[in-house]
């Protein structure tokens, strides 16, 4: 076996080691543990992020037919966390929550219709009005 033939092996496996390696390093780190990361989210593309005193509402689309929001209500330092609601309402449409987590993700179908949002945080609440697409 020459010179030229070691280095060959040697490439690929030194490669092998340097990937597993940095799979092991990420694996450790995990999740930052961010609000982010806990937060539940819906996918699709983010179309609008409404603000407002107690906390920001992140408006999604999937496709061209349904929307999907999720509340992120802001923290208090030292503070119990508030209730937080969200609802959706597709134009023409009945009101629409998640029974389980009532601050969403909630989806609903709505097509090319506007949908209108409301958001409450403890005692604060927001109306978006209607929001076209």
């Amino acid at each position: 076996m020459g010179r030229g033939a070691r280095g060959a092996i040697r490439r690929p496996m030194a490669l092998a080691l340097a990937v597993l390696t940095a799979a092991g390093l990420l694996t450790l780190a995990g999740p930052t543990g961010s609000a982010e990361a806990v937060t539940p989210s819906c996918t699709g593309r983010k179309v609008r992020t409404l603000t407002f005193d107690a906390g920001t509402v992140r408006v999604y689309r999937k496709g061209t037919r349904y929307v999907c929001a999720v509340l992120v209500p802001k923290k208090r330092a030292g503070k119990k966390p508030s209730k937080a609601v969200l609802r959706i309402r597709p134009w023409r449409g009945e009101w629409v929550r998640n029974a389980k987590h009532l601050a969403g993700p909630v989806t609903v179908h709505a097509g090319r219709r506007c949908v209108w949002i409301h958001a409450r945080v403890g005692t604060k609440n927001y109306d978006s009005g209607w929001i076209l697409r």
